[in-house]
């Protein structure tokens, strides 16, 4: 089960014409690493609950055959006069409105969330839970202490059975430091729990419940690459840490030309007269004029357009992208209307304030 219906306000304005697991990572939507990995471990059965934009993520990835995968879509909507809209049920509110209408929950079920990139071992992890007889389970992971504050954090016994749960806490307040990322395995008797026909949530409400009842509810301390978008700063490091290798599971596209400079065919770059310091992917149709600087961590879409003596340093630039001549840009996610910076600051074209300053960088978009 992947959760995908949610509107991802907290990375918008990437979020704005598309659903978050489609936000774009090395050319592809985050949502389709996520089903490259649960089929290679054997998941080929995927249910996808949508709802904001949803026909981009039922038209991107179809019935999943492409992937050696099943793929089935629940709508979590409403018809209002004549349109259909958006209306969520809640992370555990679509698992069972899933299962009222199929009863497609009839074993031990992965439930993943859309915007994030993975390497756990999940035939291990399953073994646990069923070794554990779990009802539910919680792979969670290890952050440092002065991290906790970033995430859910999640309380337990020697034996690994979930006692509580703090929500973002302070480090001086922090139980525990294992935060939950997440990733859960449900047994199908746990979709009796949950109201029918009702907004209801896996973390604030299932949970909890599961916790003041004792059932049989456990986390697992599992040690991989959970790279979470949270947030657009988020956003922007996990394109410098991918760029930078540090996800070794995420290959790069295009043909390696020079040492760390990755580009695409169809390119019309002044090699001669530029400057270029990888890691740099420079997409198909990009254009590159006389003078500019490209200093990586950088990632260029398809179809950019980047003027005479211009400077790209540590920045990411969405397909169709055009920066104007003698332009610097600093650590900025920017695509055709909109620019984002560090601090999820948002400046639109025609925006009185579409000339940014970042530190020392101007922009203009």
């Amino acid at each position: 089960m992947i959760l995908a219906a949610g509107q991802g306000t907290r990375v918008r304005p990437l979020t704005k014409n598309l659903p978050k697991p489609m936000i774009p990572v090395l050319g592809k939507p985050v949502m389709e690493y996520l089903i490259e990995h649960l089929v290679r471990h054997g998941v080929t059965e995927i249910m996808v609950n949508v709802g904001h934009h949803h026909h981009m993520i039922e038209n991107y990835f179809g019935d999943g055959h492409r992937w050696g995968a099943q793929i089935g879509y629940s709508y979590e909507g409403v018809y209002d006069h004549g349109d259909i809209k958006p209306s969520p049920f809640g992370s555990a509110g679509g698992m069972r409105h899933i299962q009222d209408f199929s009863g497609f929950f009839d074993q031990t079920t992965i439930v993943i969330c859309g915007d994030a990139l993975i390497d756990l071992d999940i035939t291990t992890a399953l073994f646990e839970h069923i070794n554990k007889n779990a009802l539910v389970s919680i792979v969670a992971k290890e952050v440092p202490n002065h991290e906790v504050v970033q995430y859910g954090i999640v309380q337990t016994d020697d034996n690994g059975r979930i006692t509580g749960f703090q929500e973002k806490p302070k480090q001086e307040e922090a139980l525990s430091n294992l935060a939950s990322t997440g990733i859960y395995f449900f047994e199908p008797e746990a979709l009796k729990l949950i109201p029918k026909n009702t907004f209801f949530d896996i973390g604030s409400q299932l949970f909890p419940m599961l916790v003041e009842k004792n059932y049989p509810f456990f986390a697992q301390k599992r040690f991989y690459n959970w790279v979470d978008i949270g947030q657009i700063a988020d956003y922007w490091l996990v394109m410098q840490r991918i760029l930078q290798g540090e996800v070794s599971y995420i290959e790069m596209p295009g043909v390696e030309v020079k040492p760390g400079i990755w580009v695409g065919i169809n390119t019309r770059i002044d090699w001669d007269n530029i400057t270029i310091e990888g890691p740099v992917y420079i997409g198909s149709g990009t254009h590159i004029e006389s003078g500019a600087k490209i200093v990586g961590p950088c990632w260029i879409s398809h179809g950019c357009q980047i003027k005479k003596n211009s400077q790209i340093i540590r920045s990411i630039l969405f397909e169709y992208t055009r920066v104007s001549k003698n332009m610097l840009v600093d650590e900025l996610v920017i695509s055709a209307t909109y620019c984002v910076n560090r601090k999820s600051e948002t400046f639109y074209v025609g925006d009185d304030r579409c000339t940014l300053k970042w530190g020392d960088a101007r922009v203009k978009t």
